[in-house]
């Protein structure tokens, strides 16, 4: 007994934030769920982080004492770095204090964005005229969005291997670069911020779909922050994060896509008697809701399989065709913000699958608890402002996707119909569907089209299907 009482030794562990999903680098610490000095089990919750997609939590591989925290509320983390230190048990008296290992072992392991943005983010020093050719043959890393603040603002090589990036391994992230500029002195604030904004297109590719650069959403300054009025009386109210994140994706995607929107008024009278005919059936049979978005989505994944090029993303003068459909759903989130959860591969779903996928996504969204996977790899998006009672809407679409469909109210009105006997006026359940799309890409033949292949799969829908 003494023999193995020695044998037991303590040992550190470094808990390492581990890889958060496809594109994403980096992390912030919302909240510690245990102090130093307290023991935590093997996968045990320890912290809770934020991405630029969704909140979650990091559990612990293996049982121990926090001994230290390395990373406090509110700072940023990169994937595979420490952020804190446990002490943990080692049975063996030869054996070596456990650790986590680097960010160089794990980083081969490290999910990286798909090809098409990789192919972005590695372009050459080259392809920006400011910079040196010393800068082109050396190791330095810069994105997409530092590159073009280098090019806006012209700093030269010497500058900007004077600059300390804070980045992982030393890179010069967005932050850095802006402070440079400021402190330089060649150019006004606002002129550092103008070239943020212009140069959003160029980070665009790592949005939405695969992950931001940065999980700290950029600061937005409005153009004309020093002419604004305040008057007494009035709120101040700032942004949270998820609001600056999805500001800055909206005015990024306006500065991406030059969007054209196309609108149809749809008879879904079917599609309203069919539900009305298994929606009880159904919860009783599964407990759970059957809602309309299953079958515009049904619908949708029809109309992508009879026009692929709808179901794509440009890079630069490239279009991608994307293999798989994966229909993003935005969904307004009880502190009113917005988040798109992605039902992965609804073509090869049944209708009770994508009705299950989409409750499930739903819920989740609703309560915190989709992972960064549930918010990444939408190819077309389908928002329903019909649930907010509105009629129609011009949706912007969702980087770096060319389309997005918006469903509006369902609503009784009169229509003519043609019978054999002839024309006739009757009640109908009528609904407004609007389609944005990216002109660079997608025409207005291709867009009306599209629009026009869903309103007919959701008009003819058929009575009999089985769910």
């Amino acid at each position: 007994m003494e023999k193995f009482k020695k044998a037991i030794k303590m040992a550190e562990y470094k808990l390492l934030l581990p890889s958060m999903g496809e594109g994403v680098m980096e992390a912030t610490i919302i909240s510690w769920l245990f102090n130093e000095g307290d023991f935590i089990k093997e996968d045990e919750s320890v912290v809770e982080i934020a991405t630029d997609k969704v909140d979650s939590d990091v559990p612990t591989p293996v049982s121990g004492k926090i001994i230290k925290i390395l990373k406090q509320k509110d700072e940023v983390a990169k994937i595979g770095e420490a952020i804190a230190i446990l002490e943990t048990e080692s049975t063996s008296q030869d054996s070596v204090p456990t650790e986590s290992k680097s960010y160089e072992e794990v980083k081969d392991q490290i999910v990286q964005p798909e090809p098409e943005v990789m192919k972005t983010l590695e372009q050459p020093l080259s392809n920006y005229s400011n910079i040196s050719s010393a800068s082109q043959s050396s190791d330095l890393y810069l994105s997409p969005l530092v590159k073009s603040i280098v090019q806006e603002e012209k700093i030269t090589d010497s500058e900007l291997k004077s600059i300390k990036g804070s980045g992982l391994e030393g890179r010069i992230t967005k932050e850095d670069i802006l402070g440079f500029v400021k402190n330089r002195g060649s150019k006004s604030e606002s002129s550092s911020v103008g070239a943020f904004e212009n140069s959003r297109v160029a980070e665009s590719k790592s949005f939405i779909e695969d992950g931001n650069n940065s999980s700290n959403p950029p600061t937005l300054q409005p153009s004309n922050s020093k002419s604004l009025q305040i008057n007494e009386g009035d709120e101040i109210i700032q942004m949270d994060r998820v609001r600056k994140i999805i500001a800055d994706a909206m005015v990024n995607s306006k500065h991406t896509s030059p969007h054209v929107t196309s609108f149809i008024e749809a008879d879904v009278t079917n599609v309203v008697e069919w539900r009305n005919r298994n929606k009880n059936a159904y919860q009783k049979r599964d407990g759970e809701k059957l809602t309309f978005m299953p079958i515009f989505v049904r619908a949708v994944v029809k109309a992508i399989q009879d026009f692929p090029m709808i179901n794509v993303s440009v890079d630069g003068d490239k279009i991608i065709k994307k293999k798989n459909i994966n229909i993003g759903m935005a969904t307004a989130l009880p502190d009113g913000n917005l988040i798109v959860p992605v039902i992965k591969n609804a073509d090869q779903l049944s209708l009770s699958g994508l009705a299950k996928a989409i409750n499930d996504l739903a819920y989740r969204a609703r309560n915190k608890k989709l992972t960064p996977a549930d918010t990444q790899g939408a190819t077309y998006t389908i928002s329903n402002v019909g649930t907010f009672g509105n009629l129609m809407g011009t949706p912007i679409i969702p980087q770096p996707q060319v389309a997005i469909l918006a469903v509006g109210a369902i609503v009784k009105k009169p229509a003519v119909i043609e019978t054999e006997f002839g024309d006739v006026i009757a009640i109908r359940q009528k609904m407004f569907m609007s389609h944005s799309y990216d002109h660079r890409v997608v025409d207005g033949s291709l867009g009306g089209m599209f629009l026009k292949h869903v309103n007919d799969y959701l008009e003819n829908w058929d009575l009999n299907t089985e769910i």
